[in-house]
């Protein structure tokens, strides 16, 4: 492997490392065609951290023509075992590597020290899970009448495009390369634009794994330049997407305008966290607090819509916005940090309109509203009240520490209002009566169900939307499919003629 284009850098927490600045394609590091670079930004500071080369639509292609010619290759012939043990010990370098992915992590993105590194450890295991997935893919025998031998065989779909978001940027990478490489796809992934940094420092383990030369394709660059160009490149099988749902629509489009491409994608969300008036008020209050504000609220399945029963509404507000008080926004190598800031000042402005937004629409700020500090990209934790089902803050996706509070009567109602956006990733109940969860439980239209709970991930469960949250699931068994298809086999025996 030639020697990486790198940079010296040195963390806020003080560890000094060479930080890959080019595009990983074939096994290789190399400069983009167009030797353009764009900088990414410290969201803590607003200052720049370093500058990576940008890929372009030359640049994609190049990479497509590296995974074509792995997965034709030596990656075809290797045994499934053998492709387990490679994600194994990428999983295994995560885990070695942790304490600087974390920080590298942690100054690209914002998010403070513990999550980051929780992060990366969900990352690896992620990884290892689906290590253990690759020599488990099984066709079927189907019988059918004598004379003939039927089966089926799952086989992997070829080159998969994968693009990520900046919000989880480890952990995402890890969704999508563990089941597309467990199934015997090669890749070729573009990290957000955002966030490049910690995905590159992967890519340097993928070299160290055992990885068969262009199998990982790793490029940092734009939506509407590299991304585009996966989406619509006619030698691209599937393409993956974790991001917005307007996005989403593009991305699908260009899939069906060009070869007519799988697609999965995972987006956004607008999710009700319901608390019925038996729940226990002081872990409702702890899991919404989580349920928004974990990660900045920065999260596609963020309980930004708290829906409380009228009986323990003001009850549920006092305790809520006392918890909210105690959560320490700042710097995200302080220990004592809950929320770091928001990963960019787009993302900021963002925000902000949507909380002017509430409050010109007449919803009351109970806490929160404004910025944090005066550098960095930092937001109080905003509540609002006084909301109804119609205005702007309760129907679109605002994607920061922004959550309404509002009250309901009965199920009926809750229902009704629960599944009154376009969107259906996740949704929460909290109460101590088994017949009323199951209740709600079915008829929510959402791809995941939290009971007395909020943000329970683990890799062995599927995730993934209904209605314009997504198509297709993350995790699990589930995601295999993703990255497969079916060949029937007949076999005449003998016993049947013309």
């Amino acid at each position: 492997m030639s020697t990486p284009h790198t940079v010296t850098l040195t963390t806020p927490n003080g560890i000094t490392y060479e930080q890959p600045q080019g595009l990983f394609i074939n096994g290789e590091w190399v400069k983009g065609q167009d030797g353009q670079m764009f900088e990414t930004i410290n969201p803590s500071t607003e200052k720049v951290i370093c500058s990576v080369h940008e890929a372009t639509e030359k640049d994609v292609d190049i990479a497509v023509k590296a995974a074509r010619a792995a997965f034709n290759g030596e990656w075809r012939t290797m045994t499934p075992a053998n492709r387990g043990k490679c994600l194994m010990k990428l999983a295994r370098l995560f885990e070695e590597n942790v304490e600087l992915m974390t920080a590298v992590e942690s100054m690209d993105n914002g998010k403070n020290n513990g999550q980051a590194k929780g992060d990366i450890m969900a990352a690896a295991a992620c990884l290892r899970y689906y290590g253990g997935w690759a020599d488990k893919i099984h066709g079927k025998v189907i019988d059918t009448q004598s004379g003939t031998f039927n089966y089926t065989k799952s086989e992997p779909i070829g080159v998969c495009g994968q693009i990520i978001p900046w919000n989880f940027p480890m952990l995402m990478w890890a969704w999508k390369i563990g089941p597309a490489l467990a199934t015997g796809n090669c890749v070729v992934l573009k990290t957000a634009e955002q966030t490049p940094l910690c995905g590159l420092i992967a890519a340097t383990l993928v070299a160290q794994s055992g990885f068969p030369k262009g199998v990982v394709n790793l490029i940092s660059g734009f939506g509407k330049t590299a991304g585009a160009a996966i989406s619509s490149h006619m030698d691209i099988d599937k393409v993956a997407f974790t991001g917005s749902t307007v996005v989403g629509r593009t991305i699908m489009k260009a899939a069906a305008n060009s070869n007519l491409k799988k697609v999965t994608l995972e987006l956004g969300g607008k999710s009700p966290n319901i608390i019925f008036k038996d729940a226990d008020i002081d872990k409702a209050v702890e899991w919404a607090n989580t349920g928004i504000f974990f990660n900045h609220g920065q999260c596609c399945c963020a309980g930004s819509r708290i829906y409380v029963q009228e009986e323990i509404y003001d009850t549920f507000l006092e305790k809520f916005k006392a918890r909210i008080a105690q959560n320490v926004v700042g710097d995200p190598f302080d220990p004592k940090t809950f929320q770091g800031p928001q990963v960019s000042q787009l993302q900021f402005d963002r925000i902000m309109g949507y909380i002017e937004h509430g409050k010109s629409e007449g919803a009351k700020v109970e806490i929160g509203g404004k910025r944090h500090g005066t550098t960095g990209y930092f937001i109080e934790p905003t509540i609002f009240s006084n909301v109804d089902i119609n205005m702007k803050i309760m129907q679109e996706e605002i994607f920061g520490p922004v959550a309404s509070v509002a009250k309901f009567k009965d199920v009926e109602e809750i229902i009704k209002i629960a599944n009154s956006t376009q969107y259906g990733l996740a949704s929460a109940i909290h109460t101590k009566d088994l017949n009323t969860a199951m209740t709600v439980v079915d008829r929510l239209h959402a791809g995941t169900v939290w009971v007395n709970c909020y943000n329970m991930l683990h890799t062995a469960l599927p995730f993934g939307g209904y209605k314009s949250s997504g198509i297709g699931r993350e995790l699990g068994k589930e995601a295999l499919a993703n990255y497969t298809q079916i060949k029937t086999v007949q076999i005449n025996m003998g016993g049947h003629g013309n």
